[in-house]
């Protein structure tokens, strides 16, 4: 029976290994989930945290993001699980001493819940310009389409998120997109569709001219999708400029 669940760890291991090195590029995310009445409180903190790894010159990096209901996402590029035991913040927190236990335990106040996970960017189902893979750097606002599935139905979802692909394309459509996917540490299935925008009323305004290039074929082509969906959410966001980090370069 030993043997039986070492072959089974062992294999599952090489599964995610091989998944992680397929992806263009995977993502470690780290996500607090805020309480609204901490939100200020929460805000200072991070701040001070960034000034902080500045002052360190912390060796690593994340972006981060913030949704409007109050879950923030430090969002580090890795390329594979040998950096999860790295410790970047080793050095910073000897320097630190007490102050940096005392940050962190301020942090812990301000939500109930926080976790790490990974996500896979899949550039085979974005749709981007020729040769861009990224949002413009003038374009922090954010929509993000969560499309949940069951494992059975991996393969007709991912048929669909082709079809849309090919449809966009077809039609000439400027709404460009990436598409993550679940990865390691997370329970569920899903797709997540980012779309990003200057503000608000440019997603809104976008949005309204894409739904005209597309025309009423676009219900039979999402339909591809939404047939094997459980539940789809759509949340809107930023990108926090003032609250990434990366370390000096020489």
């Amino acid at each position: 029976m030993k043997t039986t669940k070492t072959t089974f760890l062992l294999a599952l291991f090489l599964c995610f290994t091989f998944n992680l090195s397929q992806a263009q590029q995977a993502y470690q995310v780290h996500q607090d989930n805020v309480k609204p009445s901490m939100l200020m409180e929460y805000e200072k903190i991070a701040k001070e945290f960034n000034a902080a790894s500045i002052e360190h010159n912390l060796q690593t990096s994340w972006f981060t993001a913030m949704s409007n209901d109050f879950r923030y996402y430090y969002i580090t590029p890795i390329k594979n699980f040998a950096e999860l035991d790295e410790r970047p913040m080793a050095d910073m927190a000897k320097a630190m001493g007490d102050t940096f236990g005392e940050m962190f335990d301020r942090f812990d106040k301000c939500y109930d819940s926080h976790g790490t996970y990974i996500i896979m960017k899949d550039d085979a189902l974005s749709y981007m310009p020729e040769g861009k893979s990224d949002a413009p750097a003038d374009e922090n606002y954010r929509k993000w389409f969560y499309m949940y599935y069951a494992p059975e139905n991996a393969k007709n979802m991912r048929e669909g998120m082709m079809a849309v692909k090919a449809f966009f394309a077809a039609k000439g459509s400027t709404e460009y997109y990436r598409v993550y996917r679940n990865g390691f540490g997370q329970m569920e299935h899903y797709y997540m569709v980012s779309v990003s925008a200057k503000d608000e009323i440019d997603s809104a305004t976008r949005g309204k001219v894409n739904e005209q290039v597309l025309g009423p074929d676009r219900w039979d082509v999402f339909s591809k999708i939404m047939k094997y969906a459980t539940r789809m959410e759509e949340i809107s966001g930023e990108m926090r400029p003032d609250l990434s980090y990366s370390p000096k370069t020489e």
